[in-house]
Order: C-alpha cells, then sequence, then structure tokens
C-alpha cells in the first residue's frame, strides 16, 4: 500500500513528459512523440484530433499525401533517366564520304578455272545427273599446282543429295547411290515451300568426322539455291588454301574496273582509290579513303558536283556458278568505318546510269545510365579484329569468328584473322564444314551470346541515300560511246565493249543540309531536387529537415529500439536458461542425497518410526523437549493506564 501512491506519480509523469528518440520504451511511444513534435501536420493531427471519425478522415488524408508523393517521386526518377532529342540543320561545306565499289564477281574466271577445275566438274556432273544439263568437256587443265588436290575425295564425302522422301532416304546426285539419312534435318530456304514432288528438293549432309551418326541434312526446296550453296561452301575451302597475293592478281585491278572518273568537276584517276581485298568480294576500291591524310570535300549539292565513274563489269569473265547477277556493288561510309559490302552494300546494274544522292546525318545517343550504348567499344569483351571504328557489325562479326577459333580450331574464311590462327580447310581441318553449320545456327538463334554482348555505338554518321536509275547508253548515243570507250581500253582488251558490261554510277549530295540528332539529358541534379522540394511540400509541407527528421526516428531510433527488444529479450532467455540449470543441479544433488541414505532404501513412505531410525549429524546435541515458558500464561494489559473501576474491582 505504501508503494502505489509512487507508482501512479510514476506513471503520471510517463505520460506528461515526452520521451526523446531511441529513450522510448516501446515503437508505438517513439511515434506518439514524433507526431506530436514533427513538423508535417497531418502526423500531429492524427495525435491530437479528437473523435475516432476525425482521426480517422487525417490517416486517411496523410496516406494519400504519402502515396502521391512516393508516386510524384518516381515519376521524377524515371524522367531523370530519360534523354530528349534534339535536331540540328546546318548548311555548310561537306566532307565527302568514302566510296567503296566492288565488283560482284570477285575474281577473273578465266584466271580461277585451274583452281576451280575439280569443282566445277563435279557441279557439271550433278547438274547432268539431276536436270539432264550436258556440256561439252573443258580443254582447261589443272596446272601443276594443285591447290585442291584432295578436292575429289571431299567431294565424294560431301556430295549433292536428291531427297526421295522423308524417310531417310536420299540419292547421290553424282554416283547415284542410295544412302539413309542420320541426323537433323534443316530447311535453309524455309520461306519457299515446295509442296510438289519431294523428288524436287535436294540438299547435302554434313556429319562430324569425329562420330559419324552426329549428322545433319540441310535441304533446299529450289535447286538452284542448292547447288549455289553447296558450290560456295567448296569455294571457300579452296580460297582459304591460295595465298593473298595471288588472289589479289586473279582479281580485278583499278584499270580493269574504271574506266572514267570525275568528281566536283574535275577529272580523277586510280590515284584517287584505295585498294582493299574483300574475301568474298575479291579487290575492292575506295573512293576518299583518306589514307593519304586529305579527306575530300563538297560545297555544292547537285550531280554535277559528286562522283561519277563508268565501270567495266567484263559480264563475260564471271564464275557461273557463284554468281547468278551482273554488276557492282558500292557502298557509301565514313572514312574510318569498315565498308561492311556483303551486308549492307548497294547493287548498281550495267547498261545503265544509277544515281545515288545523299543526305548527311550525324547522330548521338547518351552512353549509361540513359541508354546500353557503347563510345568506343573498349568496355565490350571482344577483340575488334577490322582494325577500324567499333560499329555493331564488326563486334558481332569478331565475336563469331572468336568462337569459331575456339569451337573448332580454325578461322571463318569470310572474316579477319585472328591473331594466331589461320582459316579454314578440309586438309588440315576435316571437320571445320560441320562445325560452322553448326555454330552458324547456334549464332542466328542468338545462343552464341555475341547479340548480348554486343552494344550500339553512341556516336554514328550516316548517309541515307536516294536511287534513281536510267537507261544508259541511249539509243542514238550507244554507239559512238561505245566506240570511244573501246578506243581508250582498245590496247589491254583487244575488242569492242557492249553496253552490258558498263554501269554508269554518280554519287553526290542531294542538299548541303547537315543535320545532327543529339540525346540531352531531360533533368538535372538541381531540377530532380528541386521537383522533389515542390512534391513534398505540396503534399505534406515538409522540407529537408524533416526528411532527415523522418530517417532518423523511422530508421534509426526504430531500429535500436526493436534491437533493444531484442537485446532484452535474448538476456532474459539466457537469464531463464542458467536459472533452469542451477535449478536442475539442485534436484539432482538433493535426489542422490536421499538414494545414499540407508534409511530411506525402502520405496514406501516414510513413517514416524523410520524417522527415528534417521542418523543424527555429527557435533550436534540431541533434541529435546523446551520447558513450556510460563510468562506466556500470565494476563498482559492492552492499555498502559488502568481506569479507576477497575481498579477497584481488582482490588476485592
Amino acid at each position: 500500500a505504501a508503494t502505489a501512491p509512487g507508482k501512479k506519480i510514476t506513471a503520471r509523469l510517463k505520460r506528461t513528459l515526452p520521451v526523446r528518440g531511441p529513450q522510448a520504451p516501446t515503437l508505438s511511444e517513439l511515434m506518439r512523440w514524433y507526431c506530436l513534435n514533427t513538423n508535417t501536420h497531418g502526423c500531429r493531427r492524427i495525435v491530437v484530433s479528437r473523435g475516432r471519425l476525425r482521426r480517422l478522415l487525417w490517416i486517411v488524408l496523410t496516406l494519400s499525401a504519402v502515396g502521391l508523393i512516393l508516386w510524384q517521386c518516381a515519376e521524377l526518377l524515371m524522367n531523370y533517366y530519360s534523354a530528349s532529342v534534339s535536331v540540328t540543320v546546318q548548311f555548310q561545306k561537306l566532307p565527302f564520304p568514302a566510296v567503296t565499289i566492288c565488283n560482284i564477281n570477285p575474281y577473273k574466271y578465266s584466271a580461277m578455272k585451274e583452281y576451280l577445275y575439280e569443282l566445277d566438274k563435279e557441279t557439271k556432273k550433278a547438274l547432268e545427273t539431276f536436270y539432264g544439263f550436258s556440256e561439252g568437256k573443258s580443254k582447261v587443265r589443272r596446272s601443276v599446282d594443285d591447290w585442291n588436290s584432295t578436292g575429289s575425295d571431299f567431294f565424294e564425302q560431301i556430295p549433292l543429295l536428291k531427297v526421295e522422301d522423308f524417310s531417310r532416304t536420299a540419292t547421290e546426285l553424282h554416283t547415284g547411290q542410295k544412302r539413309k539419312i542420320e541426323g537433323s534435318v534443316f530447311h535453309k530456304d524455309s520461306s519457299i515451300v515446295n509442296s510438289g514432288d519431294s523428288n524436287d528438293i535436294i540438299g547435302f549432309q554434313l556429319c562430324d568426322a569425329n562420330n559419324s551418326s552426329d549428322c545433319a541434312l540441310y535441304t533446299f526446296s529450289s535447286g538452284v539455291n542448292a547447288i549455289q550453296e553447296w558450290y560456295k561452301l567448296h569455294y571457300m575451302n579452296i580460297m582459304a588454301q591460295i595465298p593473298l597475293e595471288i588472289k589479289e592478281k586473279l582479281s580485278y585491278s583499278a584499270e580493269d574496273l574504271l574506266l572514267t572518273c570525275f568528281f566536283d568537276g574535275l577529272s580523277c584517276d586510280k590515284r584517287h582509290f584505295t585498294r582493299f581485298h574483300h574475301p568474298l568480294h575479291g579487290n575492292c576500291y575506295t573512293f576518299n579513303s583518306g589514307e593519304s591524310g586529305t579527306i575530300l570535300s563538297t560545297s555544292t549539292g547537285g550531280s554535277e558536283y559528286g562522283l561519277q565513274v563508268v565501270l567495266y563489269i567484263d559480264e563475260a569473265d564471271y564464275n557461273p556458278f557463284l554468281v547468278t547477277s551482273t554488276g557492282a556493288k558500292i557502298m557509301v561510309h565514313d572514312q574510318n568505318e569498315y565498308p561492311f559490302i556483303e551486308d549492307i552494300g548497294t547493287e548498281i546494274e550495267t547498261a545503265a546510269a544509277t544515281s545515288i544522292g545523299m543526305h548527311f546525318t550525324q547522330s548521338r545517343k547518351l552512353s549509361k545510365p540513359y541508354s546500353d550504348c557503347t563510345e568506343t567499344g573498349a568496355d565490350i569483351p571482344v577483340e575488334n579484329l577490322y582494325n577500324k571504328s567499333y560499329s555493331l557489325q564488326i563486334c558481332l562479326h569478331s565475336c563469331f569468328q572468336k568462337a569459331m577459333v575456339e569451337s573448332c580450331g580454325c578461322a571463318q574464311y569470310a572474316q579477319p584473322l585472328p591473331a594466331g590462327a589461320e582459316y579454314c580447310n578440309y586438309k588440315k581441318n576435316p571437320n571445320w564444314m560441320y562445325c560452322y553449320y553448326r555454330l552458324h545456327e547456334k549464332f542466328v538463334k542468338e545462343q552464341l551470346g555475341c547479340q548480348q554482348i554486343c552494344k550500339d555505338a553512341c556516336s554514328f554518321k550516316e548517309w541515307a541515300l536516294t536511287t534513281s536509275i536510267a537507261q544508259w547508253p541511249s539509243v542514238v548515243s550507244e554507239d559512238w560511246m561505245l566506240r570511244v570507250l573501246s578506243w581508250d581500253k582498245g590496247q589491254k582488251l583487244n575488242k569492242k565493249l557492249n553496253k552490258t558490261d558498263l554501269a554508269n554510277l554518280m554519287v553526290f549530295y542531294k542538299d548541303l543540309n547537315e543535320r545532327f540528332i543529339s540525346e540531352n539529358p531531360a533533368n538535372t541534379l538541381v531540377i530532380l531536387l528541386s521537383n522533389f522540394g515542390g512534391q513534398l511540400g505540396l503534399w505534406m509541407s515538409c522540407s529537408v529537415v524533416c526528411v532527415i527528421e523522418i530517417v532518423e526516428v523511422f530508421f534509426i531510433d526504430s531500429l535500436s529500439i526493436v534491437l533493444r527488444r531484442q537485446w532484452q529479450r535474448a538476456k532474459k532467455w539466457w537469464s531463464g536458461r542458467q536459472q533452469g540449470r542451477a535449478a536442475q543441479a539442485t534436484a539432482g544433488d538433493v535426489e542422490r542425497q536421499g538414494h545414499e541414505n540407508p534409511a530411506c532404501i525402502d520405496e514406501d513412505l516414510p513413517t514416524f518410526t523410520t524417522a527415528l531410525r534417521l542418523p543424527l549429524p555429527q557435533d550436534s546435541p540431541l533434541p529435546r523437549t523446551p520447558p513450556p515458558n510460563y510468562s506466556t500464561l500470565r494476563l498482559e494489559t492492552a492499555f498502559t493506564e488502568q481506569l479507576p473501576d477497575t481498579l477497584e474491582l481488582g482490588q476485592h
């Protein structure tokens, strides 16, 4: 009863005095203290409002304001990583791009026949067997340097096949023998579905040299496509064995390809062209390559002030099995960009004047965190094999070539050689064709990881091309023009030119408008913080100090209270565990003492007789009955003074 007033005073002080920060014993008391002392009015109104309805209303309003703040701040944060696109148009003197020109036929067929003798012979036999096509015997004999001496054996290993049905049976076009098809079937031109006779489907089978049961049959619904694919497969194998110096001589020289040249109204010649050897297109020539340190420019738009060339195509010397079209391929590109003629080249036809008008555009994108592009390609884990500035195509081709070397042990012929590698050929790498097709299949299906590793370049230049074609030369001017051109080249050609051997090309700026497309950050850090402050002030009447207060209370103080409570619980649990162990130890001692007493051997409950038999402690007197305390029999008054009437009664 004496401590009750003290508890009441402590409880009253606890209710009136504010509990500060992590000193609050519970989270509810901490939240109450925060609501009473914070600068955000909504939280304070929740605590001081009277009535459940009004308090519930303030809770809803406060939570709605918090939700709106989170939503608006998330929108601001996402907009911070967005970019705005600006387009700038300038009128000025423009540098002229590099123009790369290649003949569609990579090598002169008359010079290549000795290297392709066995391959051409097998191709003609296949055509005769399947289509009844026959030719007279070729008069061209193989040279002493037999670059395909093992060709016949390899052609027998990978012959053209006629798929009679889909019962895994095929007929060799060369020998007429039937063989059983094992492994998977791949349709290389599945977009062309042949719904007719299955006998029209032809292809070839590739098997793993180390495992003959692991094979794949590549079928084509068109015989033309099948023969060309099969021919190119063996063609690349033969070309990979010929040294580069010999291949450059087998292809077209600048004098062979270029008949006339004009740039910006002035005459030009082969000195303005730079040769580079393309594996699939032979000798190609680049105008204004910039290797001499000078880049030509133009200050006037129009076809009269661009590049004008007349090309000699020489259709009669085309390889009939390798290419089926006539003309040239060109590509407009930057001086530091590698010309991927085989991918994005523009074809121009013979007996026509092809005019290509250009619009120049420079583009620049923002790198991380705005987009996933690369500035120089240094952050891409793929070696650049082309010795040119980074581009997505360079990365993809280099990545595939690296995977080719690692998986197949040799490099693919159509791409540059990595350091220490050599091109595949079936003399040294009899398994490379099967490996290449399997690897290319994975590359197309994006299973090699190249598409995931390679990124777009942040900066690039682009020339938008507009092509128009006109008949050239005209009927009235054909005779004299061909005579003059034949006279100019007569000493080398020794024959009259045909208009199907010529192509007229004009490349020029349509106008001198340079468009510059750039990305700029839509928001800066200052704008982002200002927008955050505006949202906090609008919905919660809060400032930066308020935000710091929220962090302190809801994260630091709340975490300290939770940790303190957990620590107290852990201490309480540990103390209880220690006390339990002590109690168990004491109980065990008592139990052992009882079992050691000889008087308590019997399992029956103790009686008065057995209790008398218990041994007495040593050095202790025997227990005796104490004498009675007679003073307790006396009557003691409860008062110090006795009344007079009771005193008289006592005397009597």
